[in-house]
C-alpha cells in the first residue's frame, strides 16, 4: 500500500518518481531539506521504499542507489516519440516566436523611456528660449557698433601673446641645440634616456607650437593690413 503523501515515505517516494534518475540517499537528503527531514530519516525511508518494491536499488560496494521504478510509467513507442518530437519542435518554434515578440518589446519600450516627457520638452524648451534669448542680445550689441573689449586691452593681449609665442620658439630651440649636444655621441637610446629624465616635449602633453605660431602670424598680418 502506498504510504501518505506527507509522510516520510510519502515525501521521499514523490521524489524519487519525479526526479526519475538515480539518486544516493545525500542527493534526496539535500533536496528534501526544505521539509527539515534528517538524513537518517530519508535513509529509513530510502530502505523500507526498496524492501517494499515501491522503488529499485542497486548496491555498488557501501553505496546504494535508488531508482524509480520503470515499470510504472508509460514508455511510448516509435511513433509517439516521433510525434512527441514533432510537437516539441512545434513548441521550440513558437517559444522562439515568442522571445522574438519579446524582444521587440522591449525594444520598443527603451525606446519610449528614451524619448524625453512632456514636462522635459517644456522645460527644454524654456532654457533653449533662454539661451536664443541671450544670443540675440549679444548679436545685437555687436551690429549697433559696440565695441566688447577696449583696443588697448585688445593691444596688452595680443602683445602679451606675442611675447609668449616668442620665447616659447626661442627655449625651445636652446633645448634642442642643447639636448642634441648632450646626446650626439651618447650609446643610450634617446627615448628611454628622455623618461630616465624626467623630460616631456610639447608634443607628449599634447601641445603644438606650430599652431600658435600659425595664430601669431595670422595676428601681425592683421595688424599690418590695420595700418
Amino acid at each position: 500500500m502506498p504510504p501518505k503523501s506527507d509522510s516520510v515515505e510519502g515525501i521521499v517516494l514523490g521524489f524519487v518518481n519525479e526526479q526519475n534518475r538515480p539518486l544516493n540517499s545525500q542527493n534526496v537528503a539535500d533536496a528534501l531539506q526544505k521539509f527539515n527531514l534528517k538524513k537518517t530519516a530519508v535513509q529509513k525511508a530510502l530502505d523500507a521504499l526498496a524492501d517494499s518494491g515501491q522503488i529499485s536499488f542497486k548496491e555498488y560496494g557501501k553505496q546504494k542507489i535508488y531508482i524509480a521504478r520503470q515499470d510504472q510509467f508509460d514508455i511510448p513507442n516509435g511513433e509517439e516519440l516521433e510525434e512527441m518530437k514533432k510537437a516539441n519542435a512545434k513548441l521550440q518554434e513558437e517559444l522562439a516566436d515568442q522571445k522574438k515578440a519579446i524582444n521587440e518589446v522591449e525594444s520598443e519600450v527603451r525606446g519610449l523611456q528614451s524619448n524625453l516627457t512632456l514636462v522635459e520638452i517644456k522645460s527644454k524648451e524654456t532654457k533653449l528660449q533662454s539661451e536664443v534669448q541671450e544670443m540675440e542680445e549679444k548679436l545685437g550689441k555687436l551690429r549697433s557698433g559696440v565695441i566688447l573689449v577696449k583696443p588697448e586691452d585688445k593691444k596688452i593681449i595680443e602683445d602679451s601673446f606675442a611675447e609668449k609665442v616668442n620665447q616659447w620658439k626661442k627655449r625651445k630651440r636652446m633645448f634642442k641645440e642643447l639636448w642634441d649636444s648632450i646626446t650626439e655621441n651618447s650609446p643610450k637610446d634617446l627615448k628611454e634616456f628622455k623618461e630616465e629624465l624626467g623630460l616631456e616635449y610639447d608634443e607628449d602633453v599634447g601641445v603644438n607650437l606650430q599652431s600658435y605660431s600659425d595664430m601669431l602670424a595670422s595676428l601681425n598680418k592683421r595688424r599690418k593690413i590695420s595700418r
